[in-house]
């Protein structure tokens, strides 16, 4: 039976008026609005579509403001991040989780140097970096707020010194494992960034009561402090602490042998969580000793 007039029309004019995703705007609609809300993963699997979706894909790559290269798989290849960082000048944030088997120097420095408004740089565990890459990070990334450096190894006293005179407004910093670092370089952080609120100096044997002191009488503001491990710490340091930054939220001290509940106390009082329990009071110690186990007791009775 041959189509009506009216709904040969109607098809018409239905097929003439749809809409494709593409013919959207780009730069006005489909990145901001789209774009932004899909996982760099799906992002990465969409440039293989056609060869307008790659040309998206590329303009937005080359606006975005936030690459977290843990949110695309298990191993990104060298040659994917350098392609996907060529062209953005704009980047505030950037981690390099998943990178951290490969990335050098070489990849990671042009890729600093053309983006000077980052805030945030995670480089944690990226084992074949060095100090270069700190110091480009200082040079460059002036209004740096938020650095990640745990188990970098490579870190000295000359690089964090650079950090600390150019990034004075660092608000945190996780120096985890950063074995080569001493008092010296963690005083001058702590002089030169007084506005931090968040520090890690935790498996680090050198870090003694001096560096906790100053960054104590320095960083009023401090919030979080994390000194796992930290051998040679003891009471002084967390009591000039406890004086100094009345807003200390969260405080670690595990196998921190010389601090005692002498000094951990007053801060439990003032709600700070602390990772090492308090001590047994003595009576239920002893009934712990004779009976093996530790029954329900009222102590006020």
């Amino acid at each position: 039976m041959a189509e009506s007039p009216v709904k040969n029309k109607k098809r018409r004019y239905s097929c003439a008026n749809r809409c494709h995703l593409l013919d959207l705007p780009w730069e006005d609609v489909l990145v901001p609005h789209i774009l932004s809300y899909l996982p760099l993963q799906h992002i990465v699997s969409l440039q293989r579509v056609s060869k307008q979706f790659h040309s998206l894909v590329q303009i937005y790559l080359t606006n975005c403001r936030t690459f977290n290269f843990s949110t695309i798989g298990p191993c990104i290849p060298k040659e994917a991040f350098c392609t996907m960082l060529k062209d953005n000048k704009v980047l505030q944030n950037l981690s390099l989780q998943n990178c951290s088997d490969w990335v050098t120097d070489k990849e990671l420095l042009p890729v600093i140097g053309q983006n000077q408004h980052l805030h945030r740089v995670d480089m944690s565990g990226c084992a074949s970096l060095t100090r270069h890459s700190l110091v480009a990070v200082s040079l460059s990334c002036t209004h740096l707020q938020h650095l990640g450096l745990a188990h970098c190894d490579w870190v000295d006293c000359l690089s964090l010194r650079s950090l600390a005179d150019h990034c004075g407004g660092l608000r945190s910093i996780d120096l985890t494992a950063c074995r080569q670092l001493k008092d010296d370089a963690i005083c001058y952080l702590a002089k030169k960034c007084s506005e931090l609120k968040t520090l890690s100096l935790a498996v680090n044997a050198n870090i003694t009561d001096e560096s906790v002191e100053e960054v104590a009488k320095n960083c009023r503001g401090l919030e979080q402090l994390d000194l796992t491990g930290c051998l040679r710490v003891r009471n002084q340091s967390i009591r000039t602490l406890a004086e100094y930054c009345p807003k200390l939220q969260s405080l670690r001290v595990n196998h921190c042998h010389n601090v005692t509940e002498s000094s951990l106390d007053p801060l439990r009082k003032r709600n700070v969580v602390i990772d090492v329990e308090p001590p047994l009071p003595r009576a239920l110690v002893l009934l712990q000793d004779m009976l093996g186990f530790a029954p329900f007791i009222n102590l006020q009775i």
